[in-house]
């Protein structure tokens, strides 16, 4: 099991599964008072969370199935990316696609966040990549 550090200067419990099959941790809005979304806002929603990711991995935000299909709510960055050397609060971007107004109130379960080990890569500069079936086909060559 994957061990985090974490700070707490948030009123909200420390994020957690919901249940023993969960992937992603449920994130709480951290806010003074309710923010209401209209159509096509974006908004920067706190958490009150920092956290010390191990070296070779990140967390992942992303967003609540339920708030984006029952009200038109995700995570405009999904999957956002945090980076094992970020010491900042979590910060969640929050987009509206509904034409009704929703509020947002402090401890609302706004996103969920996955962690995931990262392979680093290397470039290798050539002058020819080799061929395959496909070649560079892309954008539907498929035809599926």
């Amino acid at each position: 099991m994957l061990k985090i550090k974490i700070i707490n200067k948030s009123k909200n419990a420390l994020p957690k599964y919901q249940t023993e099959g969960s992937s992603g941790l449920d994130l709480h809005a951290d806010l003074e008072s309710p923010i209401t979304l209209n159509k096509n806002d974006i908004v920067l929603i706190p958490t009150g969370l920092f956290i010390e990711i191990p070296e070779g991995y990140e967390a992942q935000i992303r967003s609540r199935s339920s708030l984006a299909l029952k009200n038109g709510i995700f995570c405009l960055n999904a999957p956002a990316t945090i980076d094992s050397d970020y010491r900042g609060e979590l910060k969640i971007i929050l987009a509206s696609l509904t034409d009704n107004p929703f509020i947002i109130n402090n401890g609302d379960r706004i996103a969920q966040m996955v962690f995931s080990k990262v392979e680093k890569a290397y470039f290798e500069e050539v002058n020819l990549l080799s061929e395959t079936k496909r070649g560079e086909g892309g954008f539907g060559s498929t035809n599926k």
